[in-house]
């Protein structure tokens, strides 16, 4: 009965309009390079940033159409390290995103997650893991960084 089930949720899922679009962004981002494109076009991470906007679609689906927590995570670890990527100056974060072709690995993601592929959960899951020690180390730099510009005001009204 689980088989059918997935059988049906992927039927279901693959015939649907935001899936197929996802298909043409994956296409259109990836194979006619306009992640780099945009990159090179918009200078600053700006380009950047404005192809990183296609992904939100994966990340809603995946949220949304798949339900998925993990898939979810990973997809935006996939987007935000396409985005670094991306950035590192003088055009070489640029040819990276020629190469990275987060899109396809997020449609892929998408793809193996919904079969069942044991392989894909298994990426899926580890790089859900890495996000999340990813976001809780963030919220402790965050943390130290707050404390550290508190104590800075401290110290600069203690001057006064």
């Amino acid at each position: 009965m689980d088989e059918q089930k997935r059988i049906e949720t992927r039927q279901r899922l693959e015939k649907g309009k935001s899936y197929k679009w996802l298909q043409k962004i994956s296409d259109i981002m990836d194979r006619y390079y306009l992640d780099a494109a945009l990159g090179f076009a918009i200078p600053g991470g700006i380009g950047d940033a404005i192809a990183a906007v296609f992904s939100i679609g994966y990340v809603l689906f995946s949220a949304i159409g798949v339900r998925s927590f993990p898939l979810t995570l990973a997809i935006m670890n996939n987007t935000l390290r396409d985005v670094v990527l991306g950035m590192i100056p003088f055009y070489l974060g640029d040819i990276f995103d020629i190469f990275h072709r987060s899109n396809r690995q997020n449609m892929a993601l998408i793809r193996g997650f919904v079969e069942g592929n044991q392989a894909i959960i298994h990426a899926v899951n580890r790089k859900a893991g890495i996000s999340i020690v990813i976001f809780i180390l963030l919220c402790v730099l965050l943390y130290f960084m707050i404390r550290l510009v508190i104590w800075a005001a401290q110290y600069m009204f203690s001057l006064f």
